[in-house]
């Protein structure tokens, strides 16, 4: 079991910025890479970011290219994801993941923080 906890989200306006911060505890060595997911009102949840710790290799949603960005620190367990420019669209639930090295999928999941962007 790996247990996730996200923190850092809150209320900005639209251009402001926040960071979002997710720990990881348990069975971290199984982990072998780490993502930020969204959800919207009324919509399905969406990939942001990711980023693999052996290469420290990132990847990101064309929606969020070049205003966020997704940094780890493999030994403390913890990924930030630094996110500049926001839009309202920004808005939703952001859920920090780990993808396990034995099934390759996204197995754990946090319980959520909530971002709202103002206009």
């Amino acid at each position: 079991q790996v247990q996730l906890v996200e923190s850092g989200g809150g209320l900005v306006q639209a251009g402001g910025s926040l960071r979002l911060s997710c720990a990881a505890s348990g069975r971290t060595f199984s982990t072998y890479a780490m993502g930020w997911f969204r959800q919207a009102p009324g919509k399905e949840r969406e990939f942001v970011a990711r980023i693999r710790w052996s290469s420290g290799n990132t990847y990101y949603a064309d929606s969020v290219k070049g205003r966020f960005t997704i940094s780890g620190d493999n030994a403390k367990n913890i990924i930030i994801l630094q996110m500049n420019s926001l839009k309202p669209e920004d808005t939703a639930v952001y859920y920090c993941a780990s993808k396990s090295t034995s099934t390759g999928k996204y197995d754990y999941w946090g319980q959520g923080t909530q971002v709202t962007v103002s206009s």
